[in-house]
């Protein structure tokens, strides 16, 4: 076969062909994954909705997706929310079962991007078996909020303004459960702590970095 020449349009049909190939192996691979994919998802928020609700064998209405982009998930067990807030390193995501009267059942967190080792234990700190259980509360008749902003939950150790924007989203939650409106905020810039325990303005910089 002979050798194309090293012409301009030569290399311009040859890096044509190669993008079409190239585009066409993508839209098939994806074609193939996309549905297994979704299937997974779909899996993990069936288990997710299961595990807030401690309930095995439930039925979940179509989901009612918000102006404030929570979801929420009614069932005939119990309801499901999804809720969020802006946390240390971004958004904090977190999925909060609900019983008739509103207690809670259980939680996950969905999707964060906290210091590992410090705002990653929300996971487990916030559970029945941590040390700021929240499990049982009722958002309703107490808001959830740190013990050091007056609360009487416990922040993880070195990780203040996650254990604030987790209670934030927990509280959106609730919030959407009764149909009210939601806070984007972080507790770190919505609450703030009473004037004799105000820390000096140079320091504010230090409790962010340490969180």
């Amino acid at each position: 076969m002979k050798k194309l020449e090293s012409t301009l349009p030569n290399m311009a049909i040859v890096l044509t062909v190669i993008s079409v190939l190239a585009g066409g192996i993508l839209a098939y691979v994806n074609s193939v994954t996309q549905g297994p994919i979704e299937a997974i998802k779909k899996q993990t928020l069936d288990d997710g909705i299961k595990a807030v609700l401690n309930a095995e064998d439930l039925k979940v209405e179509e989901p009612d997706t918000l102006e404030s982009r929570d979801i929420i998930y009614a069932t005939d067990k119990g309801t499901a929310v999804q809720a969020s807030s802006n946390g240390f390193g971004g958004t904090l995501k977190v999925l909060v079962g609900f019983d008739g009267e509103g207690n809670i059942t259980g939680y996950q967190v969905l999707e964060h991007a906290e210091t590992p080792g410090l705002g990653a234990k929300a996971g487990e700190w916030f559970q029945a078996t941590g040390k700021g259980n929240i499990i049982g509360k009722n958002p309703g008749e107490k808001e959830l909020t740190v013990s050091k902003d007056g609360g009487d939950v416990d922040a993880i150790t070195a990780s203040t303004i996650t254990s604030r924007a987790f209670l934030v989203a927990v509280n959106n939650a609730y919030k959407a459960f009764k149909g009210g409106a939601t806070d984007g905020n972080s507790g770190a810039t919505t609450q703030a702590a009473p004037a004799e325990e105000a820390a000096p303005a140079d320091s504010v910089a230090v409790e962010t970095t340490n969180e």
